[in-house]
């Protein structure tokens, strides 16, 4: 093959994984609008009180699956790129070892929720938790299928998946949880927990179940070989060696999605019931149980808002991680930096503009999809969390790139630190502040704390091991937008739903004509663009 002919495929190939991450990225935006349409509308179908109580549920049961959807995906994704001809044997090899450590994962899970609901002082949460276990149990055959599609860059394909996925979610969760809250309220009392919390989590199970039934129609289950192992098809001791640091690490990384606002539910429950009469969001005196769930509630609301800089990112790990992978086997150290310099820094100029719009207007951006007493009482959390956690999306970022480059160990050692620090710096202020916004304060600022020390470790790790990451003029002009957009929303009113929906895109906006009057813009990211989305002459 000529020099020519060599350009012209990586050019290719380029643009494919281009148009993949645009895939990706398209289905990544749906799955957000979806997620914030479900989050508006669940307290209102279940209840304030039950919608808090739910994401107690959700931050212990989001740990297990996103360990198993992300191993999966990515063990899976990496075997399949790396089997050549034989990715249908990698499939059904691979397939094998995750239904026994979902079927492992799932086991855990229903030993923990008792001893879960004991350390939240929660006994409400005890059965939603216990049934989903349902959920893990489905998306551990689930998920491998995903990585299969993955692995062979159908990233289109996999984009449609996750917006099915999404739509059913949200209206299993919004139908079974607005029926079992009105008609399911002895079933409720007799398992000892709130009807619409129970009805959301059926609805989650049953939506993991269809979507399982679509992967499996267009994936099957691979195939089986006879006699030789197949080049490329790992036996399930050296897959198991391979996929478990991974679990870990991940295990590791949702836990720091979830351990604030774990540790703040537990601390919100013990400080309510010290209180005679401890009060709502609204001012309102409830029963302790009642007045905790309502303030998880709000934290919760800012956690919905405080993600989106990492789901974005995540179309970007989607399409570097087998781009990495392949990279390091067949093209050198020179490949793999420029791949890895080029996605950080897309990455940051991404995570930077959702940060620069929510610490502009984080009240008037919560009013959304929320109540006027929730986005009052969790803007100012929301405004330090967001900042966090696009810390914890940049080291994400770092970690899937030591991960794709076979440092699965320094990245597990990295994301344990930084669990360690987030759960320490809970347990040291959380407790020790008020009941109510403040300790939702305390929450926010032990988060941005911890992760943003972690990503200084991360960085380094990252540039060692990959020999580049976010460039440092990159990282400079994003941090000054986004600290030109903290200072204007000081000064900025609170502002109506129509018009939120208008100041938005135009915050937006201004960062990126910040960012192209710096000089981090220009003529060759255009051109970039253009190259992707155009179609290729024949």
């Amino acid at each position: 093959m000529t020099k020519a002919n060599v350009a012209g495929a990586a050019e290719d190939e380029q643009k494919r994984a281009g148009r993949g991450g645009l895939a990706v990225l398209v289905a990544k935006v749906f799955f957000i609008l979806t997620g914030l349409v479900q989050q508006a509308l669940l307290p209102r179908a279940i209840g304030r009180a039950d919608y808090g109580a739910l994401a107690r549920v959700f931050a212990v049961s989001n740990v297990f699956n996103n360990v198993i959807v992300a191993s999966s995906t990515q063990g899976v994704s990496r075997t399949v790129a790396a089997a050549g001809a034989h990715e249908r044997e990698a499939l059904r090899a691979t397939l094998r070892v995750h239904v026994a450590l979902a079927a492992i994962s799932t086991g855990v899970l229903l030993l923990a929720a008792p001893l879960v609901a004991h350390f939240q002082s929660a006994p409400e949460v005890l059965a939603p938790l216990a049934a989903m276990g349902g959920v893990l149990a489905v998306y551990g055959v689930y998920a491998p299928l995903v990585g299969y599609i993955n692995g062979r860059r159908m990233f289109a394909r996999q984009a449609t998946l996750d917006m099915v996925a999404a739509t059913l979610r949200t209206a299993g969760m919004l139908g079974l949880g607005w029926f079992f809250t009105r008609n399911a309220g002895a079933l409720a009392t007799a398992l000892g927990t709130l009807p619409g919390m129970l009805g959301a989590a059926a609805g989650a199970v049953m939506a993991a179940l269809g979507i399982l039934l679509l992967a499996l129609r267009w994936t099957g289950t691979g195939k089986a070989f006879g006699g030789a192992r197949p080049a490329g098809v790992p036996a399930a001791r050296a897959y198991v060696q391979l996929v478990v640091p991974v679990m870990i690490a991940q295990l590791f990384v949702n836990g720091l999605m979830q351990a604030d606002i774990f540790m703040l539910g537990r601390y919100l429950s013990l400080s309510a019931a010290a209180l005679p009469s401890p009060l709502t969001p609204g001012g309102i005196a409830a029963e302790p149980a009642t007045a905790a769930n309502e303030w998880v509630a709000v934290y919760r609301a800012c956690q919905l808002f405080a993600f989106l800089p990492y789901q974005l990112l995540f179309s970007v790990t989607q399409v570097l991680f087998p781009m990495l992978a392949r990279a390091k086997q067949e093209e050198g150290s020179a490949r793999v930096a420029e791949l890895v310099s080029r996605g950080s820094r897309i990455g940051a100029i991404v995570c930077g503009l959702m940060v620069a719009v929510i610490v502009a207007i984080p009240e008037s951006l919560i009013r959304l999809a929320y109540d006027a007493e929730i986005a009052a009482s969790g803007a100012p959390a929301l405004r330090v969390l967001v900042l966090g956690q696009s810390a914890f999306a940049m080291l994400g970022l770092a970690t899937t790139i030591l991960v794709s480059l076979g440092r699965e160990r320094v990245a597990m050692t990295l994301t344990a630190l930084a669990l360690a620090l987030l759960v320490g710096a809970c347990v040291v202020f959380v407790p020790n502040a008020p009941f109510g916004r403040l300790q939702l304060d305390a929450a926010a600022s032990a988060a941005a704390a911890a992760l943003g020390l972690a990503l200084v470790f991360g960085v380094g790790a990252a540039r060692q091991t990959a020999g580049a990451f976010v460039p440092l003029k990159t990282a400079l002009r994003v941090g000054a937008c986004i600290a030109g957009a903290a200072i204007a929303g000081l000064y900025l009113p609170r502002f109506g739903k129509v018009v939120t929906i208008a100041v938005a895109p135009a915050i937006a906006l201004a960062y990126v004509a910040a960012l192209v009057v710096t000089g981090e813009l220009g003529k060759s990211d255009l051109a970039m663009v253009l190259a992707i989305v155009r179609p290729k002459k024949r």
